[in-house]
Formats: C-alpha cells, sequence, structure tokens
C-alpha cells in the first residue's frame, strides 16, 4: 500500500465519532483523544515541529521551510478527527477492493441486507472501473470525511521528510475535534497556528473546490401548554405538542432540504420532542445570502407572534443563533483570490480541472476565515459520507497528496499571494 493508503486505513480503524447530546463538552467524545494520539505519535515520528495535543484534543504541528523559503508566510492546513454521529460508527472495518463494474458491494448491514452502492447511486463509478477503492464491510460509516483529509496532510509530511529538495514555504497543520456537530476549529488557537491563509481539506471528490458556503442560523422553539383531562378540555386546554405542529405548517413546505439544491435555501427541522404540556422544536436555516437568511429568520418569529396571538397567551417562544457566516465574504476578497487561483494550478498540475461548486453546507473554514485564516476548502476525495455506502477511490486519495505537493510548491515563491 501507498503511505497515504496505509494511514487512511489505519485512522479510520480508530473510532472517533463526535456527538451532539454531549456537545458541551470539547471534545465531545473521549474516543476523539484515542485518534489525536494516534496523530501525535505519527507527526513526532515523522519529525514535525512543534507537535502538541491540548486539553480539547485538538492538535497542532508545523513543518519547516525548504532551504530558501524560511522567510515566506506560513501556509496552514485544516482537517477534522471526528467522524460523523448519524450513522454507525464503531467498529469500523476497512477493506480496499478491486472495482470491475456494476455494483460495489461494502457487505451486509447490521440490518442483513445488502450494503452497495452501483452508477444509478454514483454515477461517478463508470470512470472508475479498474480502480481500487476503500469501504467497510457495511455495518459503519468509512470515515472518509475526514479521515481522507487527516492522512493527505501527515502523507504530505511524510514526503517532504523523504525529498527534503521540494519546494515548499513554513507549514502549519491542525487537526481539531467536533467539527461534525458545528463546533470544529472554534477552539484552535490561530496564534499557536501561525497561519494567515490556506485551506481546510473536507470536500468530496478529486477536483472540488469550494470558497462559497451556506450562511447558518439555529433556531429553538418551545412550546407551554396547559394540560387537563381530555374530558373537561373543551376551552381550557392548550396542547403543546399541537402548537409545535402548527408552528411547522406555517413555515414553506417547498423550502425543505429534501426539494432543494444549489443556492437554494431552506428550513430543516432538526429533532422534536413532547406532549400536551410541554414541547419542543431545533431547526437549522440555510441560505448562500444573508439577507435572505434574515428574512428566514423573521417569518419564523412572524409565525410565533402570530400563534400566540391566536392563543392569546405566549405559548411559544423562540431563540434565534446565527452558526456560521458565507465563506466567499472573506476568499472571495481581491487580497484572498490567490488561494482560489493556486488551487487551480495545483489541480491542473495532476490534470485534474477544478470545479468549484457553492456548498450546502459549511466548513471549518467558515468559521476560521471570519477569525483571520483565511481559507478555501479542498477534495478529500470521500464519497456518500456520513453512510455505510462511502466509499474512498485509491487513484484519487493517492493524487490529492500529488496535489498538495503542487500547492505548496506554488507558495514557495514571494509572488503566490498576488495570483
Amino acid at each position: 500500500m501507498s503511505d497515504v493508503v496505509d494511514r487512511f486505513v489505519r485512522y479510520c480503524e480508530v473510532p472517533s465519532q463526535s456527538n451532539p447530546l454531549t456537545a458541551e463538552e470539547v471534545p465531545s467524545t473521549k474516543e476523539q483523544f484515542d485518534i489525536a494520539k494516534v496523530l501525535v505519535d505519527d507527526l513526532n515520528e515523522l519529525g514535525a515541529k512543534d507537535v502538541s495535543m491540548d486539553e480539547h484534543a485538538y492538535v497542532l504541528a508545523h513543518w519547516p521551510a525548504s532551504k530558501g523559503c524560511e522567510d515566506l508566510p506560513t501556509l496552514g492546513f485544516c482537517v477534522h478527527m471526528d467522524t460523523a454521529w448519524q450513522s454507525y460508527g464503531s467498529p469500523v472495518h476497512t477493506k480496499i477492493q478491486h472495482y470491475e463494474g456494476g455494483k460495489l458491494v461494502m457487505g451486509t448491514g447490521r440490518d442483513g441486507k445488502e450494503v452497495f452502492v452501483d452508477e444509478t447511486i454514483n454515477p461517478q463509478l463508470k470512470r472508475m472501473v479498474g480502480w481500487d477503492i476503500i469501504t467497510t464491510d457495511g455495518t459503519s460509516l468509512l470515515g472518509g470525511d475526514d479521515k481522507a483529509g487527516v492522512a493527505e496532510c501527515v502523507s504530505l509530511m511524510a514526503r517532504l521528510r523523504e525529498n527534503p529538495e521540494l519546494p515548499h514555504p513554513p507549514l502549519a497543520f491542525s487537526f481539531v475535534p467536533d467539527e461534525e456537530i458545528g463546533h470544529g476549529a472554534a477552539l484552535l488557537d490561530l496564534d499557536k497556528f501561525g497561519a494567515k491563509f490556506g485551506y481546510t481539506i473536507d470536500g468530496g471528490p478529486l477536483g472540488e473546490f469550494c470558497y462559497e458556503t451556506f450562511n447558518a442560523a439555529e433556531a429553538h422553539v418551545h412550546a407551554n401548554g396547559v394540560s387537563v383531562h381530555t374530558g373537561t378540555a373543551k376551552g381550557i386546554m392548550i396542547n403543546a405538542a399541537e402548537a409545535i405542529c402548527k408552528f411547522n405548517a406555517l413555515l414553506p413546505a417547498q423550502e425543505r432540504p429534501e426539494y432543494t439544491q444549489g443556492y437554494d435555501g431552506f428550513y430543516y427541522l432538526e429533532r422534536m420532542s413532547g406532549d400536551c404540556e410541554e414541547a419542543k422544536v431545533d431547526y437549522i436555516m440555510r441560505d448562500h445570502d444573508y439577507a435572505i437568511l434574515e428574512k428566514r429568520k423573521q417569518i419564523m418569529r412572524q409565525a410565533v407572534e402570530m400563534l400566540n396571538t391566536e392563543y392569546g397567551s405566549e405559548v411559544l417562544t423562540i431563540d434565534i443563533h446565527d452558526q456560521y457566516r458565507n465563506l466567499a465574504e472573506v476568499v472571495g476578497k481581491p487580497e484572498n483570490k490567490h488561494l482560489i487561483e493556486n488551487a487551480r494550478k495545483a489541480y491542473a498540475a495532476i490534470g485534474q480541472e477544478m470545479t468549484c461548486i457553492p456548498m450546502r453546507g459549511g466548513t471549518d473554514g467558515s468559521q476560521l476565515s471570519f477569525r483571520g485564516f483565511a481559507c478555501g476548502n479542498l477534495s478529500a476525495c470521500y464519497y456518500n459520507a456520513h453512510g455505510v455506502r462511502e466509499f474512498v477511490p485509491v487513484p484519487e486519495l493517492e493524487a490529492m497528496v500529488d496535489m498538495l505537493q503542487e500547492l505548496v510548491a506554488l507558495y514557495a515563491s514571494p509572488d503566490a499571494t498576488k495570483a
């Protein structure tokens, strides 16, 4: 196996899911310390500098510049160590299989049914015939999101160690917890990190690049009802669960995730619970245009006001918070366009056309860019993330290390940030 494949498989087999139910702790699961410790050992073995892990499982490392590039600005990379909580994440049994076309079978799932993908699910498989592809046995997600990015970063350092003549500026690497539950790089010490610009590596197929994300907000709606015996309820009962249902019915049904694509925003009912006396519901709202997101917030507030007027009392309350902003507000600025153009050149250098996509989500870069680390998002080369059908093609995983080598070489020039 190549270095990156060996590292990727090894990292995937260390369970490290995050958990939204314990998000008050960082990291939200103790297993994330396990993968962090593995990374610390690997980074020290490679000879990375300033390797550290803090009390929240953030791992930092630096790689010295090649000869003559010591005075250039530091280029940073950020990836996340946690894997998605929405599917089974432990134990992870990986396998590498040679794809001959037709079904790509992972195995038998925990429900006893065959787990597979084919060209109707993933049309990209047409170009992967004859490739080696990494999957699980169908009983868990793989964790390519974002352990592919983790492995690519560490393999880049391994390559630079073996080939010290390769040009590159000073490099900074951060491996962060809890990205999958919206926390991610929030506690990253940017001063210690030491880079003012760079990249997250947390995208899909090879060649993808993202510098546009959603603007994001969350809303928590709470209902207090009046519970009485159903036989004497007339004119007295206020059913909190029914109030929540009425509220949800006032939101535009066509603006739910399952009916939207591209630049369309949405309202998403994330979870709900309750009964007659008390009920609550959590939403997320997304839109690439922040002004439209503000309108979504106002629609939710107006729905609460209307229902409270109907009930004649404050049955419903709503609490809305912003989560992150559109990456394009920072990376799209003229002084940061080099992040886009140098990524394009690095992809072209390995024979891959870059495709800019408006991400229907966010990355660690969405918050980092507004904290002073401007960063676009590169492909990590995983498919079908967050589920048991996830897979990573070996040729793309390996090609991404080549791309990173080309990218850091571009930043070995004083003119790199003038692109």
